[in-house]
């Protein structure tokens, strides 16, 4: 069978939320399955470390997807241009886009509708695209996967897709992330925040990441209780101006923040297993994998009681309000005063890790596509 993929976001050295989900389920899926051939379809020079099997075809279509205006160029002319070349018995999309004149069976994976919710966090071009289009990329897949059940409620509710015609597909963990010993712990704090125990933020910097108030929290933490332990922030400024910046330079505990910007994920491996606890109280997530990435390094966590959060969290998190920086303050405050909770949710982190693999997710996406074959 011939199986077209759209993995215009499997980009070298960028692979983010959707890039991860695509590289890690693409690699397990085309060397699993060789009797099948599978064509990418790149937006621009493809690096061939992502041709994982012999039964890769690639082919670039144009324009390069960069802006709202050439994604609509790239799915509506360029994507089926090379469709009606290679004739495909399905098509699948693993970041949400699609063509709307798709004739072959088709699988979106749709990850969340955050720009439904938080509208304020899309720049405004983007957002006119996504509403004018992404119901229609709902309606016209055959099948629909996304990443937990509350996108999957999410997804049905909004555009009224049948439930049945959605499979929940959870991500997984890098595999990367896992504990450290109490002396490789301690040569990172003496590496990265002066041998003092630390909080971890790890994300975009980002309105709906919430940094705003993960500072307020932390300044408050630090007013109340006298505690030496820092705050560690990795993530490239990309939305630093406006209220994130503002609330950092009004902190009375600034010099206990340490901006790291950007790091490679070795780095951010360690600092996760050597963390305090990881604290990712989200505005909105479809799944969230730093909370995963948690459980596998053996971190506690604080993490949001909304969205996607509670379900991938289970027990093994504080749950806080995002809304609300004394809830998190809060979290904080019990976790780096009480060992005996950190080591609870350690455990129960650790129970939950098994949940969330690679190779489970590439089962589960599998499993959508063989329900899309027999369609």
């Amino acid at each position: 069978m011939k199986i077209a993929v759209n993995t215009r976001l499997l980009l070298k050295n960028r692979l983010e939320g959707i890039g991860q989900f695509t590289y890690e389920t693409l690699k397990r899926i085309t060397q699993s399955h060789p009797e099948h051939s599978f064509y990418f379809i790149f937006d621009r020079e493809y690096d061939s470390s992502f041709l994982f099997s012999d039964n890769i075809t690639p082919v670039v279509a144009h324009p390069q997807a960069r802006h709202p205006y050439l994604w609509y160029l790239f799915f509506e002319f360029g994507v089926p241009s090379k469709l009606k070349k290679i004739k495909p018995d399905i098509f699948v999309s693993t970041d949400g886009w699609m063509p709307t004149n798709i004739k072959v069976p088709a699988l979106n994976v749709i990850h969340d509708l955050n720009f439904i919710h938080h509208p304020e966090f899309v720049p405004p071009v983007v957002d006119r695209y996504y509403r004018r289009f992404f119901h229609t990329f709902a309606e016209k897949a055959t099948r629909i996967a996304t990443v937990s059940e509350f996108s999957k409620n999410d997804i049905s509710r909004q555009f009224g897709i049948e439930a049945e015609k959605i499979d929940v597909v959870y991500c997984g963990s890098n595999a990367l992330y896992k504990p450290l010993t109490d002396e490789e712990q301690v040569a990172v704090k003496r590496d990265f925040s002066d041998g003092c125990e630390f909080f971890l933020f790890v994300g975009l910097i980002h309105k709906r990441k919430n940094l705003a108030n993960i500072f307020r929290a932390f300044d408050s933490f630090k007013s109340t209780t006298g505690s030496s332990t820092k705050l560690v922030v990795v993530g490239s400024k990309k939305w630093w101006s406006g209220e994130i910046e503002d609330t950092y330079n009004a902190l009375a505990h600034k010099d206990d923040v340490l901006m790291m910007g950007y790091q490679p994920t070795d780095v951010v491996v360690r600092l996760t297993a050597a963390s305090k606890a990881v604290v990712y109280p989200s505005f909105f997530e479809g799944f969230g994998l730093p909370i995963v990435d948690a459980f596998n390094a053996n971190a506690p966590l604080i993490t949001s009681n909304i969205t996607s959060m509670p379900e991938i969290a289970g027990d093994a998190a504080l749950l806080v309000d995002p809304n609300d920086h004394m809830s998190i303050a809060e979290a904080m405050a019990n976790i780096d005063a009480d060992e005996r909770l950190r080591d609870e949710l350690k455990r129960r982190g650790a129970e939950r890790r098994g949940l969330f693999t690679w190779d489970r997710t590439a089962e589960l996406l599998w499993n959508s596509i063989e329900k899309l074959m027999q369609s």
